[in-house]
């Protein structure tokens, strides 16, 4: 949890960043419905704990998750001087103009009750034409010159069409997620290249939405069915895991965290109990042999989400 340097930005932020979309409640997607005082008291529980930071977005959830992190800063009497949320410009209706981010960013800052918004991502791209997306991201990089955020950062998934917008320049910080845990090592090249270049690597989705953090219950990654070989790596390096006393989740969040060249791991957080559970997995430290058998149980390529390309 020592402070790390959030690359050029300067900001300082801690190894774990509370991962904001479940608290918004997205039961289509994580397959549960979280209650608005249940999401208020993650965040208190947050405030409280060595985990620094929270990432959100305009999108999730309708902007549900801003408006609860906006709630809990109010009844905790204002933000932490500490404490930095990051969040994310979407489009609306297909609409990714630079109009359309100048709105994100200023419904962002009402939801949260904030005017400082010190890290905003350009969010999921990939969805929408790269020929027509420069306006939005112009936009961005001129919100950040005229100081109404303060850096500018990319997250998706894809990494190849998130590779053409660092291409463009001026981006301080790039999210990745599905992309790299355990059973999936799609965005290595796109990791290293962005460390090349100084900037900073957040990691997201470490769980694959869930298969790593319940390998007994959940059948999905990325989003997705999973394909039968990663199923059975999945349950292989929980067997392994097991034999050293280990939860497979513990190992796919160190899997991440310990990766030198990730600067913080985005860990979803939907109970205030599981903030206490990221603390104590982070006090854990893998054996080399476990490390060395679950690098070997990694899936071929092919099963990748990118394996196929």
């Amino acid at each position: 949890m020592n402070g790390r340097t959030l690359g050029s930005t300067g900001l300082t932020v801690t190894s774990v960043c509370a991962g904001g979309s479940g608290i918004g409640s997205m039961p289509a997607v994580f397959g549960y419905d979280v209650p608005t005082r249940q999401a208020i008291d993650v965040v208190l529980r947050l405030f409280e704990s060595p985990i620094r930071w929270i990432d959100t977005s305009n999108g999730y959830s309708d902007g549900e998750s801003e408006r609860r992190i906006g709630l809990a800063i109010s009844e905790y009497g204002g933000l932490p001087d500490d404490f930095l949320i990051a969040t994310k410009v979407d489009a609306r209706d297909g609409d990714y103009s630079g109009v359309r981010v100048r709105a994100s960013v200023a419904e962002s800052k009402e939801r949260l009750g904030l005017d400082d918004l010190p890290l905003v991502y350009l969010h999921d791209p990939e969805f929408h034409d790269f020929d027509t997306m420069r306006d939005a991201v112009d936009t961005l990089m001129q919100l950040r010159a005229d100081g109404e955020i303060g850096h500018v950062g990319l997250a998706g998934g894809d990494t190849a069409e998130l590779g053409r917008y660092l291409d463009l320049g001026g981006f301080e910080v790039l999210l990745v997620h599905n992309r790299w845990s355990l059973v999936d090592h799609s965005a290595e090249a796109l990791i290293q290249r962005a460390t090349g270049e100084g900037i900073a690597v957040v990691n997201a989705a470490v769980y694959g939405g869930g298969i790593l953090a319940n390998p007994q219950g959940a059948t999905k990654y990325g989003y997705r069915e999973a394909p039968p070989a990663v199923l059975e790596a999945v349950a292989a390096m929980d067997k392994a895991c097991g034999e050293y006393g280990i939860d497979l989740a513990t190992a796919a969040l160190l899997h991440s965290v310990n990766n030198l060249q990730i600067t913080a791991t985005v860990a979803g957080i939907s109970k205030p109990t599981r903030v206490d559970q990221l603390i104590t997995a982070l006090q854990t430290e893998l054996p080399p042999e476990l490390i060395t058998r679950l690098d070997e149980l990694l899936p071929d390529q092919q099963y990748w989400i990118e394996g196929r390309r």
